[in-house]
């Protein structure tokens, strides 16, 4: 199917830590040979919307070329059990264990799945999920939105400032506003 921008409900574009290089090489690939792959979508409780399951990239790059319509597959599942599929089927990209936190806390908060439920769904062991979610916790918010930008690697920020932030606890977000870190 075919959607229009405003058709779309973009509720988890903010769990996807950005990457310049690969979003430069996508909107050269859809400049020269159009929206190959269709972005995923769920039905929206809304008449006429649809929530982004997967694509963000797409539609940020369609979007940078004047594309008023984006080719979609909507899928006919609830809300949760898309977002779960649509991510055990992500093969092109590895994940960070930042940004597995960050959709388990989505997963956790929206949908009040247990930790055994999210154990259960992604395969793994209830100490993995407390694990990644303690990453989310633990890392202040200014951090985690420089991280989402791509202005700090999400390695970095796990191995170097999650445990600072543990160390220091609030001063954390005021030092990374000083910090040149890049990544």
């Amino acid at each position: 199917m075919d959607l229009e921008h405003h058709q779309l409900i973009l509720r988890y574009e903010h769990l996807r830590v950005r990457c310049p290089e690969r979003e430069r090489r996508l909107l050269a690939a859809l400049a020269g040979h159009g929206q190959q792959m269709p972005i995923v979508v769920v039905a929206a409780e809304e008449t006429e919307r649809f929530v982004v399951v997967d694509g963000y990239k797409r539609i940020r790059a369609m979007r940078r070329l004047g594309c008023d319509v984006v080719r979609a597959a909507c899928w006919d599942l609830e809300e949760a059990d898309a977002l779960l599929l649509g991510r055990l089927m992500r093969t092109a990209e590895t994940e960070t264990a930042f940004e597995q936190g960050l959709w388990l806390r989505e997963m956790h908060l929206r949908f009040g799945l247990s930790l055994e439920d999210l154990a259960r769904r992604f395969d793994r062991s209830v100490s993995w999920v407390s694990r990644r979610l303690g990453l989310v916790r633990d890392l202040p918010e200014a951090i985690q939105g420089r991280v989402l930008r791509g202005e700090i690697a999400p390695h970095a920020a796990m191995k170097c400032l999650v445990p600072l932030a543990r160390a220091i606890g609030k001063d954390a977000s005021a030092w990374s506003r000083r910090s040149p870190a890049r990544s």
